[in-house]
């Protein structure tokens, strides 16, 4: 299933030519790293395959129906919950990352788990790639992480470490 995953992932990032915004990569390094973060932590299959689908349907053409005839209930569930639900009419940034932060609460444990790695990925090296832009993902990502403690306790404390060494804790 885990294979699976990340050839579907693949592919419908793949399809629409998806690539990291600061490093030109494509776009399943990233999946791929949560992937490998969320596997370091626990053997849960799903998780896994979650990880690997985080971005598909918020990024891509695919639908949570498409996910869930793919790969089942228990998947679909985590990639709803790692999905952001808000959109442009929903205002300006701070109050569509007000929404997705109040989905993000809502969440299971073990997505909350797969969202730490996310955020782990993603705030490596933001700060490095875009200095000004760091200056608000990083106070969006300090908020996050109080809404995360449900999450692997491992993977909440390294990305606590890396947004907190940005502020120079």
């Amino acid at each position: 299933m885990i294979r699976k995953a990340r050839k579907f992932a693949t592919k419908a990032h793949a399809a629409i030519d998806q690539r990291r915004k600061y490093t030109r990569e494509p776009y399943i390094v990233h999946p791929a790293e949560v992937a490998r973060l969320v596997a370091s932590v626990t053997d849960d299959a799903a998780m896994i395959c979650a990880a690997w689908l985080h971005d598909v349907v918020e990024d891509t053409p695919v639908s949570i129906a498409e996910i869930e005839f793919e790969f089942g209930d228990d998947i679909a569930r985590l990639v709803a919950d790692l999905t952001d639900v808000s959109t442009p009419a929903d205002g300006n940034r701070k109050m569509r990352k007000l929404i997705d932060l109040e989905h993000t609460q809502a969440a299971s444990p073990r997505a909350k788990t797969v969202k730490l790695a996310d955020l782990i990925d993603n705030s490596s090296s933001i700060a490095r790639q875009d200095p000004g832009f760091a200056r608000i993902y990083m106070a969006e990502k300090r908020r996050l992480l109080r809404v995360l403690l449900e999450g692997d306790p491992v993977l909440h404390a390294m990305a606590t470490e890396i947004v907190e060494a940005y502020y120079g804790r």
